[in-house]
């Protein structure tokens, strides 16, 4: 029989003296430093968002106890637990009054960036158009037999959007162009880049998945997931805007095939499906010293899988 021992931070025992994840990050307290420079430098382009959109420390600070806390929840449910006040306040370190305030007080969330019908309206019609771009220009309704606005978003929505709410939107974001019966595709992809909310809901999802592949690549929880980047320093400007353009010239293919299968997988889904996938890419490129962690060394040329 395995042996159980007591461990104080979880207030309860684990078999065959195994230390939880807790106990774990304690005892490896030589990597604070270097876990903490991480964090930094993940954390510096966020900061440069807030500071630019006005947030003042106080906000930053308490958006960070509230990840403290959900995230020490998570990780006691994990164990099989729901944690109480006690529990959440010893891992997190936080105050058992600032535990309590937080874990009754629901804050607003910011629209998901993943389902809305516009965004998959948007993503169906870019499809058709790579295989027809005479596509771009649909009438907003037509008989079965001819492409339409309609029965774009009627596919695209399952039919649980009218598509003229859907049209609405398009239009109130900037992304299409309405006149005489017809609509216009005037985006590359659903960016809507003139309403600041789904923006920044958007950056919060993307950064959010490639962090979380990284983060469980690091600390190795599962098969790995690709999460892969080159680097290249002391370059011309005006290479990195020619390797820029070829980036997203490769990324339109690559987008058009993803975008099929994902179409086909979730048109195929069994009702009791609940995975969800996100695939993404990105390039970043400026001139002269990097902006973005000046103090840090050059990062190495290339990253793990």
């Amino acid at each position: 029989m395995a042996r159980r021992v007591a461990d104080p931070e979880f207030g309860h025992r684990a078999p065959g003296g195994t230390p939880p994840p807790a106990k774990l990050a304690r005892l490896a307290q030589g990597q604070l430093e270097d876990v903490l420079s991480a964090c930094a430098r993940v954390l510096r382009p966020i900061v440069r968002l807030a500071l630019s959109r006005g947030v003042k420390h106080a906000h930053l600070d308490e958006v960070l106890r509230r990840l403290l806390i959900d995230e020490a929840r998570r990780m006691w449910q994990g164990r099989g637990v729901e944690p109480n006040i006690s529990q959440l306040s010893i891992t997190t370190g936080l105050h058992r009054k600032a535990v309590t305030s937080m874990v009754r007080d629901e804050i607003e969330q910011l629209p998901s960036s993943e389902a809305s019908a516009p965004a998959r309206t948007v993503t169906r019609w870019l499809h058709i158009c790579t295989d027809d771009p005479s596509c771009r220009k649909l009438p907003i309704s037509a008989d079965a037999q001819t492409p339409s606005f309609e029965s774009v978003a009627h596919e695209a929505s399952h039919g649980n959007v009218h598509h003229r709410a859907v049209l609405d939107e398009l239009l109130r974001l900037g992304m299409v162009r309405e006149s005489d019966g017809f609509v216009e595709l005037k985006a590359e992809g659903f960016v809507p880049a003139q309403d600041m909310r789904s923006m920044l809901a958007f950056l919060g999802d993307n950064t959010r998945d490639h962090l979380m592949a990284a983060v469980s690549n690091t600390l190795g929880e599962q098969a790995a997931f690709l999460e892969r980047s080159v680097f290249a320093k002391g370059i011309a400007a005006e290479d990195c805007e020619r390797i820029h353009g070829l980036v997203r010239a490769r990324w339109s293919a690559l987008h058009h095939e993803l975008s099929g299968e994902l179409t086909k997988a979730f048109t195929e889904a069994p009702t009791s499906a609940s995975s969800r996938m996100r695939v993404g890419i990105y390039a970043y490129y400026e001139d002269g010293a990097s902006q973005a962690n000046p103090e840090a060394p050059d990062p190495p040329r290339g990253r793990r899988p």
